[in-house]
């Protein structure tokens, strides 16, 4: 499989005749991207679950095996939130990568319909920083995802476990892990009903930040903690106007702030704002907008052989832990 092509005739059982579906060409004729194969160009918006075309990574997919495939994927030199870290990609990028590869590989090779809710119960990413470098050009990376433990429900799709092992230009970047469940739209407004605008629980208001370079930020804006007045305790500051952390209208805080609050509540703990190396979390369960959230850290005895130093964070609402994560800071270039 090219990195570079998206092969928008591959048949997509699950929504065959729906929007993407694509018609042969009357009389044989070759026109629009049949006429440029090796074109590159995003997986749709739908298929990973963005409403901004711009935050979409992946660009193309295929079946290696029963349930092995390859997943393409492009990394900007520059991302207005997953910025640069060391010169290097942003680890929390590769976290979106594989979590985009595997809605995507959900909707298009596990026959999950389009309009189903997928619940990140957990996710890791580990990445080596030799081969996250930024170049002169995008990068090109390959995700090798195998899926398992694979459980269905009325012929659907209820829970399974990704794995990934990611390369760019065929070097080793790093691996990556998760499990999903799956929803019916029906199910998850039955869950949800409790909660949100139309229950009459509105959102909390906006707090404060606190300062960017206390947290490896530079502007205000991509600061997701404010403070309090206990040490290593952090308000979770949920802003819903954040164009990347909110690409669109959620009932509840999305798991990609919860992972950069995590990293940033580390960077505060350690004092410095390292390369994560290692990020491994737990969701368990949904962090409602219309309440506080308190962001606990502890760091973790002993370094590893890479010099990194390392933190566990549990965000907390209502006294009760909703998210675990452990984050890995590089403190080689520190």
């Amino acid at each position: 499989m090219s990195a570079s092509t998206f092969r928008t005739e591959r048949p997509i059982s699950p929504i065959q005749g729906g929007p993407f579906a694509v018609a042969e060409p009357a009389g044989g004729a070759v026109s629009g991207i049949f006429q440029y194969p090796s074109l590159t160009t995003t997986v749709p918006k739908e298929f990973v679950h963005r409403a901004s075309i711009a935050e979409v990574l992946l660009t193309d997919w295929e079946r290696q095996g029963d349930r092995h495939f390859t997943v393409a994927a492009q990394w900007p030199r520059g991302h207005s939130f997953f910025t640069s870290v060391q010169n290097c990609h942003d680890p929390l990028m590769v976290a979106e990568t594989f979590r985009q590869a595997g809605v995507l590989l959900a909707h298009t090779e596990l026959g999950v319909p389009l309009g189903h809710q997928l619940l990140v119960r957990d996710l890791g990413v580990h990445v080596r920083p030799e081969h996250l470098g930024v170049s002169g050009v995008p990068a090109s990376v390959e995700l090798e995802m195998s899926c398992t433990n694979v459980r269905q429900r009325g012929g659907v799709l209820a829970e399974c476990r990704y794995d990934a092992v990611i390369r760019r230009d065929g070097d080793f970047v790093g691996t990556a892990y998760g499990t999903v469940t799956c929803m019916a739209p029906t199910t998850y407004r039955r869950v949800r009903s409790l909660h949100g605008p139309e229950a009459g629980r509105p959102p909390l208001a906006l707090t404060a930040p606190v300062a960017p370079q206390l947290v490896g930020r530079s502007s205000p804006k991509d600061v997701v903690l404010s403070p309090t007045k206990k040490p290593d305790q952090w308000r979770l500051r949920v802003d819903r106007s954040h164009p990347i952390l909110f690409d669109h209208p959620l009932d509840h805080v999305p798991g990609m702030l919860l992972l950069e609050a995590a990293r940033q509540s580390a960077s505060a703990t350690l004092g410095h704002a390292s390369l994560p190396l290692l990020v491994e979390s737990e969701f368990e369960r949904y962090v409602e907008l219309d309440a506080p959230c308190l962001i606990e850290t502890s760091r973790l005895p002993g370094a590893g052989p890479a010099g990194e130093e390392a933190v566990a964070v549990v965000a907390r609402q209502a006294g009760e832990p909703a998210f675990r994560c452990t984050v890995a800071l590089d403190t080689s270039a520190s």
